[in-house]
């Protein structure tokens, strides 16, 4: 592995707003610090959060790139103090506090893995953001049981493919919501029990049908708006509600009393302000219990499209238009 440039390619945002804003720019390789690696990028997937960013509404923590970007593959180019885990030349996906969309990006050593047996790069950058979010959300948080109904709202998305494969694979049942016949027969070919079209079905009747009437487990929601009232309404006694995002709007009336009769936890949480000690441990989880099901082809990565790195306007108009089944990647 040679010496990193001393610049690097990189997209910015040059002003909070729509895709135009994503620039092509030449800016410093990063080096990394104490506990870091930095990474020569081979790809980098897009994601909301990316989107959130770009519009003004989602800054990155404290002392990170302003780049957008939290998830990548690639080769090490270079590793900061005290970093016993990598050298020069290792194969490795990252969950990244930001910097993605670009030629090198800074990732701490415990948040970086191994590419998972049988994925190429492309693949590899469309895991770090979606599984650890997944396992946080629906086997942390949610505390995912075999047996144990799951619905996941968004099934065709990045997030929703990942949810359904996991959810199976661990022995629940799964029902997905999504907006066309294609992405419902695309849910059911991924695993899941029963695809519900929420655009000409009511997902509550269907998933209290498709229970027995008993309501579901666990729900994992990214929609949050009228959609959380109505996930009370669809959940079991003692379920279990997570929110990963408000894409029909963050303020929300529900009903306390039903939630209270039916002993429901609501609870959310996002991923990119925890410590790197919380990142470490999600990263251990899924290096032990994930990465062998990926490896053996239990669980698939589900990729819609990609682009080059200079083509990420057209990522991210890609991914606001909801037509996608799966992840959209960057390729530098």
């Amino acid at each position: 592995m040679q010496t990193p440039p001393p610049d690097m390619i990189a997209v910015a945002i040059t002003t909070p707003g729509g895709p135009d804003v994503l620039k092509a720019t030449t800016l410093p390789t990063p080096r990394p610090g104490a506990g870091q690696v930095l990474v020569k990028v081979a790809a980098a997937g897009v994601n909301r959060p990316d989107v959130a960013q770009r519009m003004g509404h989602y800054p990155p923590p404290p002392g990170h790139s302003p780049l957008p970007g939290l998830e990548i593959a690639g080769e090490v180019a270079a590793t900061g103090e005290g970093v016993s885990r990598w050298t020069p030349g290792d194969k490795v996906c990252a969950l990244v506090n930001g910097g993605g969309y670009a030629q090198f990006c800074i990732a701490e050593e415990t948040s970086t893995l191994p590419v998972p047996a049988g994925l190429d790069m492309v693949q590899a950058a469309a895991v770090p953001e979606t599984f650890f979010t997944v396992w946080n959300n629906v086997f942390v948080r949610g505390r995912l049981a075999a047996g144990e109904w799951f619905l996941v709202h968004g099934g065709s998305s990045g997030i929703g493919t990942t949810a359904i494969q996991l959810a199976r694979s661990f022995g629940a049942r799964v029902l997905a919501t999504a907006g066309s016949a294609g992405k419902c027969k695309a849910c059911l070919d991924l695993g899941a029990d029963r695809a519900i079209d929420y655009k000409t079905e009511d997902f509550v009747a269907a998933a209290k049908q498709a229970t027995g009437g008993k309501g579901v487990d666990v729900i994992l929601d990214m929609v949050g708006g009228d959609y959380t009232d109505k996930n009370i309404v669809a959940a079991a006694e003692d379920g279990r509600i997570v929110q990963i995002a408000t894409l029909g709007g963050a303020d929300v009336k529900i009903n306390l009393a039903r939630l209270m009769v039916k002993r429901v936890t609501l609870t959310g949480s996002t991923l990119r302000p925890r410590t790197r000690e919380v990142k470490a441990g999600f990263a251990r989880a899924l290096e032990e219990k994930v990465w062998p099901l990926i490896g053996a082809g239990k669980v698939k990565v589900v990729m819609d499209a990609t682009f080059p790195l200079a083509q990420a306007a057209e990522a991210h108009r890609r991914l606001e238009t909801s037509q996608h089944i799966g992840k959209i990647v960057l390729t530098v």
